[in-house]
């Protein structure tokens, strides 16, 4: 194999050397259990609230309102599943979109069970939710919205702020999965306006298997998991210090390296798209231009087998995705691609290439000329 070309940064990310040298410690000298009354617990314990400090600065949140969990499927589920259960007797309609990650998705249908009713909001044909469907979409019994900041598949960034306003005046529950905006986009609740907020450490070049939801002081959640009584009770188990420690060192990271991060990211995500529109004639951006995270690039390529390509573009060392790689059952076309209004063919014919901290300037004729000789070895038409 050639040397390897990482681009699929929206479904994991190498964890920063920096993040690693500041967990190490914990996998082997200080690993005491938070809960534990002796000097090594007390460590344990002080490194886990000096973490949710740091979260919480960067949150702008109280960091009592922090909670630790396994990752962004277990927040969106604590989230979702959590509070409709606490709450239903104010209501049983969530609101929610057909282009939601699956974690949100398959949390939201799985209370249709349970007495709730669900709206999945349609959305335009760059994935973006018109806050005024929303509004007409509320019932006197909706105790419930979630939808995501930022696509994982297209990148398209939704108006959190507007959907916030539309829902102030009802108070109801306002839950995002901003997962993919964490290293490009604000995550101050306050100007969010949002009620919870799900993230994940693996998205932003920390370790697997950490993840943080943000709940807002008052709200009543049931917990998904008991035990101990960990965190308040609302997530038992034994707290996972090296993640959350390289979690809160990760997040501190790219958000103070954000804004020079994006421009840079941008920059190559423009050319390629270019040079993409160059090479294949016929190739269309699937979600927004103006509204999209500076690293995603999601195209269909007309006539050309998706898998196809992902297959020999590995073999030629470059590493992208189909779409959201997610999910090990999945084998129809991509929800979201579909919701946007593509047919079958053009979601199967569809790739998405994220980019991240190690892509260079030089890296973009290596992916187009690889591009451009899979697609002749294909003998297909550009």
């Amino acid at each position: 194999m050639r040397d390897i070309l990482y681009l699929d940064y929206a479904a994991a990310t190498p964890v920063d050397p920096r993040v690693r040298e500041t967990v190490e410690p914990f996998f082997h000298e200080r690993f005491g259990n938070p809960s534990s009354l002796h000097a090594m617990g007390e460590e344990a314990s002080h490194a886990v609230q000096q973490a949710r400090e740091i979260v919480a600065q960067f949150l702008q949140c109280r960091p009592d309102e922090i909670l630790f969990t396994s990752g962004a499927t277990e927040s969106n589920n604590l989230a979702i599943l959590g509070y409709a259960r606490a709450n239903q007797d104010k209501g049983k309609h969530i609101i929610t979109t057909a282009i939601e990650h699956h974690s949100v998705l398959y949390a939201a249908r799985a209370l249709i069970d349970e007495g709730f009713d669900v709206t999945e909001l349609p959305v335009s044909s760059e994935g973006l939710v018109d806050p005024a469907q929303l509004t007409d979409a509320l019932r006197n019994d909706t105790i419930l919205v979630s939808i995501g900041y930022a696509n994982n598949e297209i990148g398209t960034i939704q108006p959190i702020r507007e959907i916030h306003h539309a829902l102030a005046k009802r108070k109801i529950f306002f839950h995002t999965d901003a997962v993919q905006a964490a290293g490009a986009l604000t995550l101050d609740t306050g100007k969010l306006g949002v009620d919870a907020l799900s993230l994940t450490s693996s998205k932003m070049y920390g370790p697997k298997g950490v993840g943080v939801l943000y709940v807002k002081k008052g709200t009543v959640l049931l917990p998904l998991m008991y035990g101990g009584g960990q965190q308040r009770g609302m997530r038992s188990g034994t707290e996972h210090v090296a993640g959350i420690v390289g979690f809160a060192r990760a997040l501190e990271i790219s958000q103070q390296e954000k804004e020079h991060e994006s421009q840079r990211l941008t920059s190559m995500r423009d050319r390629i798209i270019i040079e993409l529109q160059r090479t294949f004639a016929n190739m269309k951006v699937n979600g927004s231009r103006e509204h999209r995270l500076p690293n995603n690039i999601n195209v269909v390529l007309p006539g050309l087998d998706g898998e196809a390509l992902v297959i020999y573009a590995s073999q030629a060392g470059l590493m992208f995705s189909t779409g959201s790689a997610c999910s090990t059952v999945e084998q129809d076309p991509s929800h979201v691609l579909r919701a946007i209004g593509r047919s079958e063919e053009e979601a199967n014919s569809s790739i998405r290439i994220t980019l991240g901290r190690t892509t260079k300037e030089q890296d973009i004729p290596r992916i187009i000329a690889t591009l451009k000789d899979i697609a002749a070895t294909l003998n297909v038409k550009r």
